[in-house]
């Protein structure tokens, strides 16, 4: 059985999802511990009432971001994780982070990647008038929202929609290919390897395995 870490900042949508897979059995592992760098995220609640242990560690506890990312790889470590899963992490890592689980470290972002990356991902995407929009998750790599894309869902974007429909649209595709992609990783199915994804022995394309 996989050990997953998932880290957080907020309700924890994501990791409800993610929680619920390993419970159900889609997912063979089983999240192990926690972390956010907000007490007051809701995550840590869902996590509670899942038997989940937790772990808050606050970034205004530390002068720099190294310092910081120091602190969670111990405490990442401490869990003894096979796969770190962000989902909605809001900080940037730094190598001090990445370089220590690079390889077993997933991100999703709320953009065809790579369209889009930062923040008010909904909103651009509406305001370049585009057609569609969707979710990407991706390696993580020491480029922002730039590691090799995995997996992507994509939605229609109608005439009435306004960024928070947008949104909501966006939600639920991730609670589905998020799971999806931790599945595929324990199941030994995923790795990255020469800056890639790889499924099955496969070189996945740019815009990964794609969904709608």
């Amino acid at each position: 059985m996989k050990r997953l870490v998932v880290l957080i900042s907020g309700s924890g949508s994501n990791l409800q999802a993610i929680i619920d897979a390993c419970q159900a059995g889609t997912v063979n592992g089983q999240v192990v511990g926690v972390i956010s760098n907000k007490a007051s995220a809701y995550g840590l609640t869902r996590a509670e009432n899942a038997g989940v242990p937790t772990r808050v560690l606050s970034h205004k506890d530390f002068g720099d971001r190294e310092s910081y990312d120091a602190a969670l790889v111990a405490a990442v470590s401490d869990f003894s994780a096979d796969l770190v899963v962000l989902a909605g992490f809001m900080r940037i890592l730094t190598p001090v982070f990445v370089s220590a689980f690079e390889g077993k470290l997933l991100n999703i972002h709320p953009s065809l990647l790579p369209k889009y990356k930062g923040l008010d991902t909904h909103q651009r995407a509406l305001d370049a008038g585009d057609s569609e929009h969707g979710v990407s998750v991706h390696f993580v790599t020491a480029e922002l929202d730039g590691g090799p894309v995995i997996a992507q869902a994509k939605v229609a974007i109608e005439a009435a929609d306004n960024a928070d429909s947008l949104a909501e649209k966006v939600h639920r595709q991730e609670h589905v290919i998020y799971p999806m992609v931790c599945a595929w990783f324990v199941d030994g199915r995923l790795q990255m390897g020469e800056g890639k994804a790889w499924l099955d022995g496969q070189v996945l394309p740019p815009c990964g395995y794609v969904t709608h």
